[in-house]
């Protein structure tokens, strides 16, 4: 229903039904200082005309075509239109968490699918539909590992993405959860291994890497098992990159999988919502956090699909439950099922080596520039590369933004040793001229300085 305004005679009713004799006496508990006593400076009414010519104007000056050779979490790939149409049929649209299966059937399946090609994209025995997005999904398999183990202590690699981190130490401060953050070696852009050794310990709970790294490096996830599960650790495997997945070897050594699903066409959106999932082995479904749906038959012998394994408490009461999560994220994950069945196993697998291909191109483009260095050159990559350049990205940015290209990502925030280097990310929507252009650009600059 339309929010229709009170008449007079109806808000004198409410204040005496309340027992206020007035507006300002209603509001009388709000310090003065902090009340509004004039009208809202808002425009006056519009006809629905107006309205439409007023956003077709605002969306005239919205940046557009730009190139961009951002990523770092947040990836930029095509999205097959008929997601969008399917998504907001009503039935997927208006749905909420679907508690009652015997009405909700079609969410439920589409969650099981979506479960279904998640493990098997994974190499885990289970996958939930449930995460907020990658970055909490991460912090709840280390509190996952924790309720498995009984242990207290998390070795965390500093490849990890940094916001990643971030959301795990709030956690962790209220959990109690003291961890250790292992370095990376400067020549491969991949954790020490040899410091991480020295940093597991029989009280470890967990070791959290991620998998293309922060750098785009694709770590050594079955030498990194062995050192975790030397010491009885879980180890946990972050993908921020979903669609690395269609051509880099799935983690199968890894007892716990977090994964950011964003890649598998939910739209960047300035920032959300994204699409966060865990998957794990079989032997530690119990202690998953979030929805999974299972497969059964109903008593006609006919298939159908109910939230289990996890009893209501699980998202109700505090003192049972696994996680602080207690929505149902099975609308992004619909967007990434129908993208998963659009594509099928051939074409995500297409897609993969199409970002490797370009991402190879565009490192080895922009690398041959005079002041320009590529870091981390020894180690293997998805679409991701460090770019280490003579002056700082203050200086060339700007010059790139003029052409219409955005360059890469500045690592001196988190990283500062690593001085100029900045992270660049191609996917397939990105074109060889507009790579050949981000690096006649970037060459004339560095020449010039």
């Amino acid at each position: 229903m339309r929010y229709l305004p009170k008449s007079p005679a109806e808000r004198e009713k409410l204040l005496a039904e309340i027992g206020a004799s007035s507006i300002e006496d209603l509001f009388a508990i709000i310090p003065a200082e902090y009340r509004l006593n004039r009208d809202l400076l808002v425009p006056r009414q519009q006809a629905e005309s107006e309205i439409i010519d007023y956003f077709r104007a605002a969306s005239d000056r919205n940046a557009t075509g730009y190139a961009s050779f951002l990523g770092a979490g947040a990836y930029y790939h095509y999205r097959p239109v008929i997601i969008d149409s399917l998504v907001q049929r009503g039935e997927f649209l208006t749905s909420y968490t679907p508690y009652q299966a015997e009405i909700t059937q079609g969410t439920l399946q589409a969650i099981f699918e979506f479960q279904t090609m998640i493990a098997e994209l994974t190499g885990m025995d289970v996958a939930n539909a449930s995460m907020y997005d990658g970055s909490t999904g991460a912090a709840e398999a280390v509190m996952m590992a924790v309720r498995v183990t009984g242990r207290h202590k998390a070795v965390v690699a500093s490849t990890v993405h940094p916001e990643y981190r971030e959301v795990m130490a709030t956690y962790a401060k209220h959990q109690g959860l003291p961890s250790t953050l292992v370095g990376y070696e400067h020549e491969t852009g991949r954790i020490d291994l040899t410091a991480l050794a020295a940093s597991v310990t029989e009280e470890t709970a967990a070791v959290l890497v991620q998998n293309p790294n922060f750098f785009g490096v694709i770590e050594d996830i079955p030498a990194i098992a062995e050192i975790a599960h030397a010491k009885g650790a879980l180890l946990i495997v972050s993908i921020a990159e979903a669609v690395s997945l269609g051509i880099v070897r799935p983690p199968i050594e890894a007892d716990i999988v977090s994964m950011e699903a964003q890649s598998f066409g939910v739209a960047l959106s300035y920032g959300g919502p994204f699409c966060g999932v865990i998957a794990a082995k079989e032997k530690y479904v119990r202690q998953m956090p979030g929805r999974l749906v299972g497969q059964t038959v109903d008593g006609a012998g006919n298939r159908g699909f109910v939230l289990t394994l996890a009893t209501r408490e699980q998202h109700i009461r505090r003192e049972k439950a696994t996680s602080n999560i207690c929505t149902n994220q099975a609308l992004v994950a619909l967007m990434a099922t129908i993208f998963l069945i659009v594509y099928g196993k051939e074409g995500i697998r297409e897609l993969a080596e199409h970002n490797l291909a370009k991402a190879d191109y565009a490192a080895k483009t922009l690398s041959s520039q005079s002041g320009v260095k590529l870091l981390f050159a020894g180690a293997p990559r998805f679409h991701e590369f460090v770019l280490e350049t003579s002056e700082p990205q203050e200086l060339w940015g700007p010059r790139l933004l003029e052409e219409k290209i955005i360059g890469g990502v500045a690592l001196n925030r988190w990283y500062p040793e690593l001085g100029n280097a900045t992270l660049w990310c191609v996917t397939e929507m990105m074109r060889r001229e507009q790579i050949d252009g981000a690096a006649k650009v970037l060459a004339a600059g560095l020449v010039e300085a």
